[in-house]
């Protein structure tokens, strides 16, 4: 019984590490789609849009990972494996979205949503992003 405990944990923990992985490409993925350095733009600068652009992304990418795990139906090896590549697929799904968005929209919107100003273009990239995760998690199923 103890011994089951322990072997969920360690399986728990490595989906866990999936999902980490995931998420830190997510936050890889929105710095190199927007000008400047995410990291300043959130902590230091406190960039609201920058701040929705990615907890959207890093939202998106736990929808995806969660449905992955749970449609693994307990065969761990093939569950992890389902869960990097659905979770690399939204990822580059997510990416492709915004570049979509940009290339219809005026102006750049990476540029646009690392103003220090509020801009509406943040709600509706990050919608992109939801959105395009729940298509991958359902297709999962």
């Amino acid at each position: 019984m103890v011994s089951d405990v322990f072997g969920e944990v360690g399986i728990a923990a490595t989906y866990g590490l999936v999902g980490l992985v995931l998420m830190a490409l997510g936050f890889v993925l929105v710095d190199v789609l927007t000008p400047g350095n995410l990291r300043e733009q959130v902590w230091t600068e406190r960039n609201k849009n920058a701040a929705i652009l990615l907890a959207t992304n890093l939202i998106g990418v736990g929808i995806i990972v969660a449905t992955a795990i749970a449609a693994s139906h307990g065969d761990w090896a093939e569950g992890l494996l389902s869960t990097a590549a659905y979770g690399i697929l939204g990822l580059v799904l997510m990416g492709v979205s915004f570049i979509v968005i940009d290339a219809f929209t005026p102006g750049k919107l990476g540029a646009l949503l690392v103003q220090g100003e509020p801009h509406p273009a943040v709600y509706v990239n990050g919608a992109s992003h939801l959105a395009v995760s729940a298509i991958v998690a359902v297709a999962i199923f």
